[in-house]
């Protein structure tokens, strides 16, 4: 395979998330310091940027709003948000993160007893009116684009406080890596939620497995709990079963 092709192929697994050196090299067949000086060539011509042991495309992929990001798999968000309920018990308190998948299962929450912290702004109008919630609201900067806050008042406030779950989403899932966003912020919030929560619960769905189109992550604990829709594959599974996943499959 020619240098100029093998570098196309690399750029459409870039698109697809796929940023490990050896792996790219076991898949194209060639050496790991191969794959590296492609990479390089790549970025010196700007096309990608180069990360700890891989690469991203240059610039991510530009972040959509929350209510476009409702519209986007919509029945398989709500049966992920329904198969969620199941490990939640009345009584408990939970951290809830921003997200479209999150919001669709916090509306759920409406007729349980619960304690709720959350940065998740568009939970407030349906949250605040529900009779058995307790609901803890972080303060922080506005993030408009998943009508959020965030920032170090956000993190400072989590440390006063803890959870026995907490529930969130992300941009991309990728073993090994954790979760994938657009910004520090984010990350950073994400992190220091797990922190304070006995159990992680990830509602993503199979689209967003592997993907890793932002530049910002946040590590998973060892052992955490994703639930995801019937389109996640065998090798998908096995590889985040192997990172510590317990993985719950929804029906739609």
């Amino acid at each position: 395979m020619r240098g100029t092709e093998r570098r196309a192929r690399l750029l459409a697994a870039l698109e697809l998330g796929e940023i490990d050196v050896d792996d790219l090299a076991r898949r194209f067949g060639v050496s790991a310091s191969t794959v590296r000086r492609d990479l390089q060539h790549l970025s010196d011509t700007k096309a990608v940027r180069r990360t700890y042991g891989g690469a991203i495309l240059a610039g991510g992929s530009p972040e959509t709003t929350l209510d476009q990001r409702l519209a986007i798999d919509g029945a398989e968000k709500q049966a992920i948000a329904r198969a969620a309920l199941a490990l939640i018990a009345d009584g408990e308190t939970l951290i809830l993160d921003a997200g479209s998948t999150v919001t669709a299962f916090g509306r759920l929450l409406v007729n349980r007893r619960l304690r709720i912290i959350t940065n998740n702004l568009a939970l407030l109008p349906c949250l605040a009116r529900a009779p058995e919630i307790d609901l803890i609201v972080l303060g922080g900067g506005l993030r408009a684009t998943s009508m959020s806050t965030v920032g170090p008042l956000a993190v400072e406030a989590l440390r006063w406080l803890t959870a026995d779950r907490m529930v969130t989403s992300a941009d991309g899932v990728v073993a090994g890596r954790g979760l994938c966003e657009a910004s520090l912020d984010q990350v950073a919030l994400k992190s220091a939620m797990m922190a304070q929560a006995q159990a992680t619960i990830v509602l993503a769905t199979a689209s967003k497995l592997g993907r890793a189109e932002q530049m910002s992550w946040a590590p998973l604990p060892p052992r955490w709990t994703l639930v995801t829709d019937a389109a996640v594959s065998r090798e998908q599974r096995q590889a985040l079963i192997d990172v510590g996943a317990h993985i719950v499959t929804a029906e739609a």
